[in-house]
């Protein structure tokens, strides 16, 4: 089995993708989506992306991390990557999480800019270039926000998921110490250094990792911008307000214990990008 070019320390979790040669140049974006059993609309997801990137002629690369899918996933996202040079696709050792998704994608980036976005694309693509300009005017770390300007919901959350959401979120700001709006939006962006520092450290693989990635940003001393971003709801989301929750509060009090620990105060490592191939 090929090598990612970036191993863990021993001990550490593990990530296998595809042998990558060197490439020609690297991309300016890197968009990670992370998906379980979405072979049903990642078609659509992956052309409106696409579409995105070559109609604001942006340099950009989608990484597809496939979360141990049992449908067709896999297969949809290499066919449709067989038409677009720009998406390539990356494969957990089985169903890890979301947390755990987005690690892998956004530390097997190339770009010098990397996000996440949500495979719904709940905040529609071209709302991205909110987070970049942020990003291009000083930030380290780009979070789009539901909450900052409720007018951009398009399709709102049924009250029950708006109330939950509002309360986990109060309790992260009072546990965490964390001064943001909306720490769950599945759409962020950050340079490439302070990815590389955030991600090695984060430990929490699914729901609750995000929490987890913005408070290691913050001990790091990483300057982070929250941005209004527009925003559909999709009744699809699999997310259980209940089982889940549960697992997001035991999450918290993860983050505190790593914290007291001093888990997220250790040296990491510089993450090499493939070789540039030499031109002819």
């Amino acid at each position: 089995m090929p090598k990612p070019f970036w191993e863990p320390p021993p001990g550490e979790w593990i990530v296998w993708i595809e042998a990558v040669d060197a490439v020609s140049e690297y991309p300016q974006f890197s968009i990670v989506i992370p998906a379980f059993n979405e072979c049903a609309r990642i078609p659509s997801t992956l052309e409106a992306v696409v579409d995105c990137i070559r109609t604001r002629g942006w340099s950009a690369e989608v990484v597809v991390v496939n979360d141990g899918s049992t449908d067709a996933t896999a297969s949809v996202v290499k066919q449709f990557a067989t038409g677009a040079p720009e998406v390539r696709l990356l494969e957990n050792p089985g169903n890890r999480g979301k947390g755990y998704s987005v690690r892998n994608g956004l530390l097997h980036s190339f770009g010098d800019v990397v996000m996440f976005t949500d495979a719904d694309l709940s905040a529609p693509m071209e709302e991205a270039e909110r987070l970049f300009d942020a990003i291009a005017g000083g930030a380290d770390i780009a979070i789009g926000s539901r909450w900052l300007d409720r007018k951009r919901q398009t399709i709102r959350q049924p009250f029950y998921r708006q109330f939950f959401g509002r309360c986990f979120n109060a309790l992260t700001r009072l546990v965490m110490g964390l001064p943001f709006a909306d720490t769950q939006c599945g759409f962020k962006a950050f340079t490439r250094a302070a990815a590389q520092t955030v991600f090695q450290l984060q430990t929490i693989d699914r729901w609750g990792f995000d929490p987890e990635i913005l408070f290691i940003a913050l001990k790091r001393g990483f300057t982070i911008v929250e941005v209004p971003v527009s925003w559909a709801h999709d009744e699809r989301s699999r997310l259980s307000y209940l089982k889940d929750g549960m697992r997001m509060l035991q999450d918290i009090a993860q983050v505190r214990w790593n914290a007291l620990l001093r888990r997220y105060d250790r040296q990491v490592e510089r993450i090499n990008r493939p070789s540039l191939a030499k031109s002819k």
